[in-house]
């Protein structure tokens, strides 16, 4: 009898089982998956973004539907390298666990559509690949990058039509070749009579490279960053970088949108337009056109936003990562806010042997925080994390680095050799960056006081 009994519960268990099995609703694209591509995806996958493949159909997305399932589980895809424990981004687009699920299931099941009428509205993108919409388009330089070599960063000029002082709420660098851009930065800097534009001048002149494209360090010591004919010296806040950038194109960064602040940069009635380029050759020879989108502000703001840098020093004695070193720290940087700010970003920047980065704050009360910690540095994804912290005076921002100069970093090209501070990817760079929002009257050159560890010494420059 009891064997009957256990007999029939299983029997009956097994059928619930397969009933529920029956049951369950399966994950089309329509209902499930394309409200996830829309919300963390289709702004780099689509027409003229960074991404090799569009996911804005069904018929799009279709055939990626394997690959997808093991990009998401392994938490290569969206690429965001932000430790959870650390720190607030409002623009973080990661994944819930439960979309990675979602994900995984619906390949598992045939990745099948659905119906039309599950889906959401289609997202209305800005047109020719935009991610804001423009207001004003200035016509960058156009640039040819050989099939192979060694690109030096190049300088070129652009007027900028700005015939009135102006703020801009967005700042948007459009290349046509994110397959070889490394970087496109900007400067905006006062028209001079002398300056020559669309003119490609190097950043530094004569530089002596060995068979592998290392600069040596003859040529470190020698060869020094000379303004090109007709630049003029320019009057920079402390922390911002020598060429004064205020916006960058890096893979994987996404446009300057300063509205969500409440934010806004001027641009001066006569500003030219000082643009950096560094490409990398890939193997195909490509001709890049640049494109320079703003939106401007309707009223005069209230705040103004500054990006600064955060970086050490590049000198061969305190930046030197020795051989097959697979945790070497590089020194610190040191930033001491002089006033009251609002911190709104944070990017980690190093090159192929970077490692790890962490932000921290200390507060004039001695309390310390994580703002940002990147455990897992990938050199192929430049992210920007947007955050808002307030910060008072006398605050302190220290960012720590290591580097995996081993064979157990896959990127690694040479394991054997000393790595310097340089501007190729197989060179390295401690190079953080980070932005605050402050009053519009706040004098940029009085924001912050920089020190280097390094060399035990502080400077406002």
């Amino acid at each position: 009898m009891i064997a009957k009994t256990l007999a029939l519960m299983l029997g009956l268990g097994s059928g619930l089982m397969a009933a529920d099995t029956e049951a369950e609703s399966p994950v089309t694209y329509s209902k499930d998956i394309l409200p996830i591509l829309q919300r963390n995806c289709q702004s780099c996958h689509r027409p003229g973004q960074v991404a090799p493949m569009s996911f804005l159909s069904y018929k799009e997305a279709r055939p990626w539907a394997k690959a997808m399932k093991a990009a998401v589980i392994a938490r290569k895809m969206p690429p965001w390298f932000a430790d959870r424990q650390y720190g607030h981004f409002t623009n973080d687009r990661s994944l819930r666990q439960g979309d990675v699920e979602l994900i995984a299931k619906w390949a598992d099941m045939g990745a099948v559509e659905g119906d039309a009428k599950d889906a959401p509205a289609p997202l209305v993108w800005p047109e020719n690949g935009w991610e804001i919409k423009p207001d004003r388009i200035v016509d960058g330089p156009s640039y040819d990058v050989p099939a192979k070599g060694v690109m030096e960063w190049t300088w070129m000029v652009v007027p900028s039509g700005f015939a009135k002082d102006t703020w801009v709420t967005s700042v948007e660098i459009k290349t046509q070749v994110p397959q070889a851009a490394h970087h496109i930065c900007l400067s905006f800097r006062p028209h001079i009579p002398e300056v020559q534009y669309n003119l490609p001048t190097l950043l530094r002149n004569n530089i002596q490279r060995d068979e592998a494209g290392v600069e040596t360090l003859e040529s470190k010591q020698k060869v020094r960053r000379t303004p090109p004919a007709g630049q003029q010296a320019i009057q920079r806040a402390p922390g911002q970088t020598a060429g004064g950038v205020e916006e960058c194109y890096e893979p994987g960064r996404q446009a300057e949108d300063l509205r969500p602040m409440n934010a806004a940069k001027l641009i001066p009635a006569g500003t030219d337009i000082w643009v950096n380029l560094h490409y990398t050759p890939n193997g195909t020879p490509v001709t890049d056109h640049i494109q320079l989108g703003f939106t401007v502000a309707k009223a005069e703001p209230r705040r103004q936003f500054l990006l600064l840098a955060a970086g050490v020093s590049g000198d061969t004695k305190s930046f030197a990562i020795p051989p097959n070193n697979a945790n070497w720290e590089s020194p610190s940087s040191l930033t001491i806010f002089n006033q009251d700010v609002e911190l709104v970003g944070l990017q980690a920047h190093m090159h192929v042997r970077g490692k790890d980065m962490t932000f921290h704050l200390e507060y004039p009360d001695g309390r310390r925080q994580t703002v940002l910690s990147v455990p897992r540095y990938d050199f192929n994804w430049q992210l920007w994390y947007d955050t808002s912290i307030k910060v008072p005076k006398g605050t302190k921002l220290t960012v720590t680095a290591h580097y995996d100069n081993s064979v157990n970093n896959k990127y690694n090209p040479d394991p054997s050799r000393t790595v310097y501070w340089g501007d190729q990817s197989w060179e390295e760079m401690m190079a953080p960056s980070y932005a605050v929002v402050v009053e519009k009257n706040v004098d940029p050159r009085t924001l912050v006081t920089r020190a280097d560890p390094a060399r035990g010494e502080g400077d406002s420059n």
